[in-house]
């Protein structure tokens, strides 16, 4: 195995969870375990494709653990690795800081159905789509 080099610890911390999509699979899987399709509908945007390799490579960091069930038609479901779960309290962190950044730009949250509400309306610490209310609200759609 080739010993890697970085920068700074930021660096070696956003090649495993850096991107667009790492960060909401993981604080859906930190939640709970899920089934694919389920955590698909969570991540509204995200293709099954990507779902797909952003899982693998999840999995290839040993951050998500890959259960498959031997039925017809298989059942798999997704969780975090005890060492995945020791990204909660950074998970945290983020979204805290997100609810406050939100909350300077004016934005809103999207509610569990897809609607925007104010932030705080839905469930705390869980994300959802950051809306500007301005135009860009009719062309984002969900995120």
């Amino acid at each position: 195995m080739t010993t890697r080099t970085y920068n700074c610890p930021v660096e070696a911390a956003i090649e495993v969870f850096g991107g667009k999509w790492k960060p909401l699979i993981l604080w859906w899987l930190h939640q709970r375990t899920w089934r694919f399709a389920e955590l698909r509908r969570q991540i509204p945007g995200i293709t099954e494709k990507m779902l797909t390799q952003q899982l693998r490579e999840l999995e290839a960091d040993g951050i998500v653990d890959r259960r498959i069930y031997p039925t017809v038609p298989p059942k798999v479901e997704y969780s975090l690795t005890e060492y995945g779960r020791s990204l909660k309290r950074a998970l945290r962190e983020i979204c805290d800081w997100g609810r406050s950044h939100m909350e300077r730009m004016g934005a809103v949250q999207a509610s569990p159905n897809g609607a925007a509400g104010a932030i705080g309306d839905g469930e705390k610490g869980v994300p959802g789509p950051v809306r500007q209310a301005s135009k860009r609200r009719q062309r984002v759609g969900s995120l």
